[in-house]
């Protein structure tokens, strides 16, 4: 068994100010909000990049559209995603608390097509076909879901079950009863693995339209089902038929994948 290494959720603070006669402060900076932004600012970076190599994408200013809606689409996709997939009877009692973002509580399935409904309404308002930017949205997103999933350990969140490897960690929220680490197994397969295999494919798959796009729905869903059966289920939810909320939920992507995998075989095939 491993310690839990503590780490201050609270990266630092600012403050208190007293303007007028008035103490107004401290404000803080939590890791949770860093690594979102952290995700965001190399996203942009890296969109921005690769729209001003492409000749396909003739008005340049589209990153600088896309991030900003991303970052909405992201936060309330994400937030809304929780709130009715995983906790909705709570937050029926607690209204306010819909709000409080910075406590954790986001779904990745939500964000997810939050991020779709940005995607579809950007290239709309660019006239640009919506795979040719989610296509290179997709190589990019496993690096934010890595700083998400460190940031998820680091709030002592969504730990994994008992175990007794010699790697399972005492996490203080989770009783200091020794489990896995399911977060960092989660930033390794769903964040790193994930963009090295997109990453490195992209130049030769980049042409056939949608194909970087669902192999990251794909891919995310098949590494997430099998990481689950290291993750503690939601307490409020439970096991559903043997498998977690989330892994039905990947279920859903791997199917709708698969789908699309097979309706645009053809149109590949001709650009291949």
């Amino acid at each position: 068994m491993i310690p839990y290494p503590y780490i201050n959720p609270i990266a630092f603070s600012i403050g208190p100010f007293n303007i007028f006669g008035k103490t107004i402060g401290p404000f803080s900076a939590r890791w949770y909000g860093i690594a979102y932004a952290l995700g965001f600012l190399i996203g942009y970076f890296y969109i921005k990049h690769r729209i001003k190599i492409s000749s396909y994408f003739k008005n340049k200013t589209i990153a600088d559209d896309l991030i900003f809606y991303s970052i909405i689409g992201v936060i309330v996709g994400g937030r809304l995603g929780y709130v009715l997939i995983y906790n909705l009877a709570y937050y029926m009692s607690h209204p306010l608390r819909i709000f409080y973002v910075w406590q954790g509580g986001m779904s990745f399935h939500g964000a997810l097509i939050g991020l779709v409904v940005v995607g579809l309404y950007v290239t709309k308002k660019y006239n640009v076909r919506f795979y040719k930017l989610a296509d290179e949205v997709a190589v990019i997103a496993p690096v934010g879901i890595f700083f998400g999933r460190i940031a998820n350990f680091i709030n002592d969140e969504l730990w994994g079950r008992p175990s007794n490897l010699p790697w399972a960690i005492a996490f203080p929220r989770g009783g200091y009863i020794p489990r896995q680490p399911s977060q960092l197994y989660e930033a390794l397969f769903e964040g790193l693995i994930l963009f090295l295999i997109l990453y490195f494919s992209r130049d030769k798959l980049i042409k056939k339209e949608g194909f970087l796009f669902w192999l990251f729905v794909l891919l995310y869903g098949i590494f997430r089902f099998f990481v689950e059966f290291t993750r503690e289920p939601d307490p409020q939810i439970g096991f559903i038929l043997g498998l977690t909320m989330g892994q039905w939920l990947c279920l859903a992507m791997i199917v709708t994948a698969t789908i699309f995998f097979i309706v645009l075989r053809r149109k590949w095939k001709n650009a291949a």
